[in-house]
């Protein structure tokens, strides 16, 4: 956003409150609802972009979204605030004040102050770091904000980093590629007491396993976010899976390096979250729940007991079919089934693809999980086991702040 826009709309609160209303009243006509009003028309299309941000951003930030600053590319990568908040918290265990580095349009850095952190944030774009004072600002919060290079500006004791993952329009999937480049900034913060850095979640694993360090992968109610990397005394296992259900936060961890032992088809099947997966614990995640592999290589589960967990979604078990796509047209028809998700893992089908050969029909409904058992391809007729919801339950493992 240009400054000067952003100036224009912190100083117009009016501006702000008509250009969300035309915009939910007006639709696509709301430019012309303002223009009508006097806005000028550069004015206009940034209170409009920044109605349409806040919009969006209620699914991160909910009602804080609504008095906060976005640029879409910053919206894009911006920290959901729950695990914002929850990070600021396990710095706030330990450390007093933090430098921010690309700190964006300042998510993480207003966590922080909330937690009643000192914090310093620095971005190395002047329009990005006016737009992290305006949220500072806008919240009440207390952060101080100046442009320097990730790669030199001083910082403390205590330094969390989130380097750009986009150049351009596009977003870059290569760590070497982010802004600044990952292993740059990891040789910067080489001896930081204090230290996390932010990452995609789809990072390899040969970025994070260093010696001394703690990869953690979060997912919020089953979407994997992000992950992070903690360093120096930050670090407090090698894998943490980090799951957020209905709210309430709840670890998993491990060393990543255990292997779940294969078996066949049980009465159940379980689909580890994403978070787990990522990190490696789905042998924890079968140890806990008294499971087995159906492929050493294929992250189901399979038990004869059906449990409780926020790690993984549960199915009873029907009936194991081979992945004959003429075979499975004719039990599914024989079952009258009409509505069906299909699942895949380790057997290369498209399930649009298959969907389309089946010609479902019928009223009945059921999932078809098409996966590996050792060298077997298989197709697993199933139905989802409604779990009872975790919400307020004490089973989150641990209480990060307390830490």
């Amino acid at each position: 956003m240009d400054t000067g826009l952003l100036a224009a709309l912190q100083a117009d609160p009016d501006l702000q409150r008509r250009a969300a209303a035309a915009l939910e009243a007006e639709g696509d006509r709301a430019a012309l609802a303002l223009r009508r009003d006097g806005t000028a028309p550069e004015l206009a299309a940034a209170a409009l972009t920044l109605a349409d941000l806040r919009r969006q951003g209620r699914a991160k930030f909910g009602e804080r979204a609504g008095r906060m600053y976005f640029t879409r590319a910053g919206l894009e990568q911006a920290t959901r605030w729950p695990v914002a908040a929850r990070r600021a918290a396990r710095f706030a265990g330990h450390v007093e004040e933090v430098a921010d580095l690309c700190c964006g349009i300042g998510t993480d850095a207003l966590a922080f102050a909330e937690a009643g952190l000192r914090v310093e944030a620095v971005d190395a774009d002047e329009a990005t770091a006016e737009v992290a004072r305006a949220n500072a600002e806008a919240l009440g919060l207390e952060v101080r904000v100046r442009v320097d290079d990730a790669l030199s500006a001083p910082f403390g004791e205590a330094v969390f980093a989130d380097p750009a993952r986009r150049g351009g329009s596009t977003r870059s999937f290569n760590p070497a590629a982010y802004s600044p480049p990952l292993d740059a900034l990891l040789e910067r913060l080489a001896g930081v007491r204090f230290a996390a850095v932010k990452l995609g979640p789809g990072i390899k694993h040969e970025w994070v396993d260093r010696e001394g360090a703690e990869a953690e992968w979060v997912s919020v109610d089953r979407d994997v976010v992000e992950a992070c990397l903690w360093l120096g005394e930050a670090a407090g296992v090698r894998r943490r899976a980090s799951v957020c259900r209905d709210g309430v936060w709840h670890e998993m961890t491990g060393d990543g390096r255990t292997r779940a032992e294969p078996g066949e088809v049980a009465e159940y099947l379980y689909e580890p979250d994403g978070a787990v997966i990522r990190a490696g614990l789905v042998a924890e995640l079968a140890e806990e729940l008294e499971a087995h592999t159906g492929h050493e290589d294929i992250a189901y589960l399979y038990g004869d007991d059906v449990r409780e967990t926020p790690f993984a979604r549960a199915w009873k078990v029907e009936e194991v079919w081979p992945l004959n796509p003429k075979k499975l047209r004719g039990l599914l028809a024989e079952r009258k089934i009409g509505r069906l998700t299909i699942k895949q893992r380790g057997t290369g089908i498209v399930p649009a693809e298959l969907r389309k050969q089946l010609k479902l029909k019928g009223p009945n409904e059921a999932t078809l999980v098409a996966t590996r058992l050792g060298e077997r391809h298989v197709a697993i007729l199933c139905d989802e086991v409604l779990q009872a919801s975790l919400l307020g339950s004490s089973q989150a493992r641990i209480d990060i702040a307390a830490r």
